[in-house]
């Protein structure tokens, strides 16, 4: 078998879908994308004709099938319906719980390795889907809350992508796709066991105006999810005894989970908060190196995100300028570590300050959703523009997305993590992309090279976490840029116009050779464009051996980009 990426020959019906998929279909379809990246693909174990995909295991010996809604250059392809497993002469429909077995156990014979956490895993992630679809309450008048809160379906290249351990309490009083808004819990600690740090001295004040306090004491607001995970520790148990820390309960304005659950919007504010839930991959918790990370790159940040801003008018790049959390001394006298991480939180820029008057900010990630989940998908931003505005709409947004990215990797040696959750597109009122915003500077990283002496003078565990060397740093935007974001972004709109798909691909190699020509073709980005395999994260082996984020490996993926544009374009690198 190998794996067939041009579209045309394979005869699928070529149709975007208008309605949600059932939970076990979705389930099933995000366990076959990774294994069409990840292992049946690389081992050319596919082929795709005839409107079916082919996927063998040929460890397991299972040869599976299923219906082809649309094929893909990238290889991302769209699926509809169950997958079925050939016995004998015939077929026979499978299950997603046996889907997965079939999952499991050519992975413990590829690697040798076991993982008995997987299975649980995928079903927990089936229990957040059918959750999701089954009691949806109906949107509210907030747009922009609406599109973070669509995400029914998480990341399509995951195998659990709705996974999560929900000890001690209710997964759908805090969820996004529950559409969960809820006060926060409020704690006065005495100012002498409160950790901060501040870029800025109006981030402090927002959380300071959030309630009162006695005099003495400092305001410190928690997820109310993770006072409940965190109420029974002996240390904070006995500061409560003592007075040290009040609990004032939870009061204030609502705030709103977003589409990483832990990060809350209210009160023109982000607070990202620690929260003791593993979701997909990892316990979402602000680490210290991370608490203290936010602040120190916010300033760090300072002068190259004012070159950006000058540069780039229409993106720009929200900061953390604050972390405040509970630095109660264990028995070494130095503060426990766990009610550190537990209960640290980061500010976050809110939107009224920087998005502009009359545009409306959108989750990247709604936007590119692979069906209708909300208004923000790109299939209603677009309705009735026909495939020469959807083109239009395409341009448009890649000239506010692509440029800036690699301006600050190139020029300020700044790593971006631009991937769909980590990007809104803010649209004017005829659905154009207008203005795009970049947040969460966790995974906003530094290459050393240019930046040897501001490193230098930072504690090596602040510093060591946020670098990547230059190989790495480009992987990491290569992925997120154009794998997990534009590709999906792409896809959306190759559904409803899929004669469109090589063109809206020239587009992006337009774009990127418009920035190559005028900055003396940095040889990474000339290799980009001269068709090299792109990176995709591995999401499925990663989980599969349980590694961290940070340690994902990448999968490579033979390159649209290899495909000349239609028309005269810039001069390309040579």
């Amino acid at each position: 078998m190998t794996t067939q990426t041009d579209p045309r020959p394979a005869a699928a019906p070529m149709t975007a879908p208008d309605a949600l998929p059932a939970a076990d279909d979705a389930v099933a379809h995000t366990l076959l994308n990774c294994l069409l990246r990840e292992v049946s693909g690389p081992e050319h174990q596919t082929a795709a004709a005839d409107g079916t995909l082919l996927l063998r295991l040929p460890r397991r010996g299972a040869l599976l099938r299923v219906a082809l809604r649309r094929t893909s250059l990238l290889g991302g392809h769209r699926f509809t319906g169950p997958v079925s497993e050939q016995v004998g002469d015939g077929w026979r429909e499978l299950g997603w719980r046996e889907l997965a077995e079939h999952v499991r156990a050519e992975l413990t014979l590829r690697t040798g390795v076991a993982n008995e956490e997987f299975l649980d895993q995928v079903a927990s992630s089936h229990r957040g889907v059918a959750a999701a679809l089954a009691g949806r309450p109906p949107a509210g008048a907030d747009r922009y809350l609406d599109s973070e809160q669509a995400l029914l379906f998480g990341h399509r290249f995951h195998p659990a992508p709705k996974s999560r351990s929900a000890p001690r309490g209710s997964w759908s009083d805090y969820a996004p796709e529950a559409r969960a808004a809820f006060r926060l819990r409020h704690l006065a600690v005495r100012t002498g066991l409160i950790a901060q740090d501040s870029a800025d001295p109006a981030a402090p004040a927002r959380l300071d105006a959030l309630r009162p306090v006695p005099d003495g004491y400092t305001l410190l607001p928690v997820h109310p999810w993770q006072y409940r995970l965190l109420s029974d520790q002996p240390l904070l148990a006995a500061a409560l005894a003592r007075g040290d820390v009040l609990d004032l309960g939870e009061g204030g304005t609502p705030f709103a989970a977003t589409a990483s659950v832990r990060t809350l919007y209210g009160e023109d504010v982000f607070l990202k908060f620690s929260l003791n839930v593993r979701i997909t991959n990892c316990l979402r918790k602000n680490s210290a190196y991370e608490l203290a990370g936010a602040v120190t790159l916010t300033r760090l940040l300072a002068e190259p995100l004012a070159d950006l801003a000058e540069r780039f008018p229409d993106a720009a790049v929200l900061r953390e300028p604050a972390f405040r959390t509970l630095a109660l001394p264990g028995p070494d006298g130095e503060p426990d570590l766990g009610l550190y991480e537990g209960f640290g939180l980061i500010v976050r820029e809110g939107l009224a300050g920087v998005v502009r008057p009359g545009l409306t900010p959108l989750l990247a990630g709604a936007v590119a959703d692979e069906y209708p989940t909300s208004g923000a998908q790109v299939g209603a931003l677009t309705a009735g523009s026909g495939a020469a505005g959807a083109r239009a709409w395409w341009g448009a947004y890649l000239r506010l997305v692509v440029p800036p990215v690699l301006a600050a990797y190139f020029d300020h040696g700044v790593v971006l993590e631009p991937h769909l959750q980590n990007v809104l597109v803010c649209v004017d009122g005829r659905g154009m992309p207008a203005q795009v915003l970049f947040r969460d500077l966790e995974g906003t990283k530094l290459l050393p090279e240019q930046h040897a002496a501001r490193l230098a003078a930072l504690p090596a565990g602040t510093a060591g976490p946020m670098t990547y060397d230059a190989r790495r740093g480009w992987d990491r935007v290569v992925y997120c840029l154009v794998v997990n974001h534009l590709a999906e972004l792409l896809a959306a709109l190759a559904d409803r116009h899929p004669e469109l798909e090589a063109a809206l691909w020239a587009d992006v190699r337009t774009v990127l050779a418009e920035y190559a020509a005028a900055h003396g073709c940095p040889p990474r980005l000339a290799a980009l464009l001269a068709g090299v395999p792109l990176p995709a994260k591995a999401n499925l082996l990663t989980r599969w051996s349980r590694r961290p984020d940070r340690e994902a490996g990448y999968v490579p993926l033979a390159s649209p980009l290899s495909i000349p544009a239609r028309a005269a374009g810039p001069k390309e690198c040579a």
